[in-house]
């Protein structure tokens, strides 16, 4: 017998030895690994449906606190964004980014502050906070609080990766609450406690002024009547407008601020007395035209007491200028006095 027929002789003899049930179970192990391979796909499929939640659930929270992740690779400066942080700088979604890109939606001003102390966070490894601002496409302003970490390689800077977050409702809301707190809310002006704070710095409280400051305190003449025979309505129109004269003839550099009731102050930083005297007469002439209200025309007035800041404290300033103020008034109204040891003059 030839090598391959002894060869189909034992493969024929192994066939005929298989036990007839080995097909079934075959089959058995067969379904077996299938039931443990659609188990394990449930399973996947579970966890898959889980982190589809946790991603959904991540997005609301994201854009309930306006939050938005961000990483930017260091050597190609590229970005990848979270779907919040898109939406901040009101880019389409899943667009593809190149830090350029974005740089575009800084103000000149912000972009300066943020590549200074991104570069100092980079070579130091270390990261940073910043709030800066950010200009949409629709040329609206919004504030943004940046967080950042340095990610290493080998000790070579390749990553940076954080937080970006709208504060944009922070800002307003501080800002409404400094404005509430520092002006005047009738007529815009600064209020008691700005103007205080001002002239405490002013007189730096220790009697040591040397420079040629002036303080004008102000009180409308005629303006007790209108309120008591027009209404207070009339009346704070009244303020509103004399406030507009005293905010159009005062610079910038000079502080106008409302105290109370009618009664105002001007807290002129440097100039001398010739300069000071020069915007008293300037006041009392721009008061001088009558105000318009419903029909009615209204004539107030102004009379201005001033005193020179050198040498004085914050409150011997406001005794001093509401004593040339009195003087003034007794005058005749319509006048302004510098404040004198002894008497007064114009």
């Amino acid at each position: 017998m030839s090598t391959i027929d002894r060869r189909a002789t034992a493969n024929t003899s192994a066939i005929a030895d298989i036990d007839p049930y080995s097909h079934e179970q075959t089959a058995a192990a067969v379904a077996r690994l299938t039931a443990v391979i659609e188990a394990q796909a449930r399973t996947i499929g579970h966890y898959e449906s889980a982190m589809a939640r946790s991603r959904e659930v991540f997005e609301r929270a994201s854009a309930a606190a306006r939050l938005g992740l961000w990483e930017c690779d260091l050597e190609t400066e590229t970005l990848q964004w979270s779907g919040g942080t898109y939406d901040m700088f009101d880019i389409a979604r899943d667009r593809p980014l190149k830090r350029r890109q974005s740089l575009i939606r800084y103000p000149a001003e912000s972009l300066k502050t943020l590549e200074a102390i991104r570069s100092r966070a980079i070579a130091e490894r270390t990261g940073f906070n910043l709030d800066t601002a950010i200009e949409t496409p629709s040329g609206g302003r919004r504030f943004i609080r940046i967080t950042a970490t340095v990610e290493c390689a080998g000790g070579r800077p390749v990553r940076l990766f954080g937080l970006k977050q709208d504060i944009t409702d922070e800002v307003e809301r501080w800002r409404r609450l400094r404005y509430v707190a520092e002006f005047d809310d009738l007529t815009g002006l600064a209020n008691r406690i700005q103007f205080n704070r001002r002239l405490s710095a002013a007189c730096a409280d220790d009697g040591a002024r040397d420079t040629d400051g002036t303080l004008l305190l102000l009180d409308l003449d005629g303006f007790k009547s209108v309120n008591d025979s027009l209404g207070h309505a009339v009346g704070d129109e009244c303020l509103k407008e004399a406030a507009r004269r005293l905010a159009h003839v005062c610079g910038p550099d000079e502080l106008v601020a409302r105290l109370g009731g009618d009664e105002f102050a001007v807290l002129v930083d440097a100039g001398g007395r010739n300069s000071a005297t020069l915007l008293a007469r300037k006041i009392i002439a721009s008061m001088a035209p009558p105000m318009h209200h419903g029909g009615r025309r209204i004539q107030v007035g102004v009379s201005i007491g001033l005193t020179a800041l050198r040498g004085c404290r914050s409150p011997e300033a406001l005794n001093k200028a509401d004593t040339a103020l009195y003087a003034a008034k007794a005058a005749g109204r319509g006048s302004f006095r510098w404040y004198v040891p002894q008497r007064m003059r114009a």
